[in-house]
């Protein structure tokens, strides 16, 4: 299972969401049928590393991450992953350029039911990593019954 997490930068949700799923499917002790990694909808923080508040807030719960650099999602991702998953309704409007309007039915939003809070703005690093936990959580659920 390929999966590919979205956001505006790829400094905060998307590479905290792909360290947490990384932990998930670790600790589930699948992590070998899965890859998993994160892309960015825009160019502002290419070549950045992951922002030092997320990493503290990985720290903080446990999940282990490792130095990265921010890049941009490509065309080429949208044929190489199974499943990409934004954060928000902007990331969603932007993929839909990317991916020509997500013909095989690939992209979907983290939670079904809101956006993933941004911490950007907020600073709220502590209900992005709630959010996240919980998408993460629902669609390991899905993927694992996929898997069978």
């Amino acid at each position: 299972m390929k999966i590919l997490f979205v956001c505006h930068g790829n400094i905060c949700r998307s590479p905290m969401s792909e360290f947490v799923l990384k932990d998930m499917v670790r600790r589930e002790g699948i992590a070998d049928q899965f890859e998993i990694a994160s892309a960015a909808t825009t160019r502002e923080e290419i070549g950045n590393d992951m922002y030092p508040p997320a990493k503290r807030k990985l720290r903080e719960e446990g999940i282990p991450f490792t130095h990265r650099q921010a890049r941009i999602m490509t065309r080429q991702d949208y044929a190489h992953f199974d499943y990409i998953i934004y954060m928000d309704r902007e990331n969603r409007y932007d993929l839909d350029w990317f991916t020509h309007h997500d013909p095989d039915h690939k992209v979907y939003p983290l939670l079904s039911d809101r956006s993933v809070a941004d911490p950007w703005y907020t600073d709220d690093f502590n209900t992005t990593y709630r959010d996240i936990i919980e998408g993460c959580t629902q669609w390991l659920q899905r993927w694992k019954e996929e898997l069978q």
